[in-house]
C-alpha cells in the first residue's frame, strides 16, 4: 500500500479504536495507534498462524483494528 493509503488507514483504524476504548488522543495520535495498531495486529495473526494485514480489505481492517485496541491498552497500563 502506498504512504496515502496507509496514513487513511491508520487514521480510521485509530479513529474506531479510540473510540471503542474511550479515549481521544487526535488526530496525529490516531494515525499512529492505527498505522502501529496495523503492524501489531498483523504481528499477533501470524503469532497464531494466521495471515495478517494483506491490504485495504475487511479483514485486514479487523486485524488492525484488532492491534490498535490492543496498543491502547498497553499505553493505557503504562501510563
Amino acid at each position: 500500500m502506498s504512504i496515502l493509503i496507509w496514513i487513511i488507514f491508520g487514521a480510521l483504524v485509530g479513529w474506531i479504536a479510540s473510540a471503542i476504548m474511550g479515549t481521544r488522543e487526535g488526530l496525529v495520535m490516531d494515525i499512529i495507534f492505527g498505522i502501529v495498531g496495523a503492524l501489531l495486529g498483523g504481528w499477533l495473526m501470524s503469532f497464531f498462524g494466521k495471515s495478517g494485514v494483506t491490504g485495504f480489505n475487511l479483514y485486514s481492517f479487523l486485524v488492525a483494528i484488532l492491534g490498535a485496541v490492543v496498543l491502547i491498552a498497553i499505553v493505557r497500563a503504562v501510563r
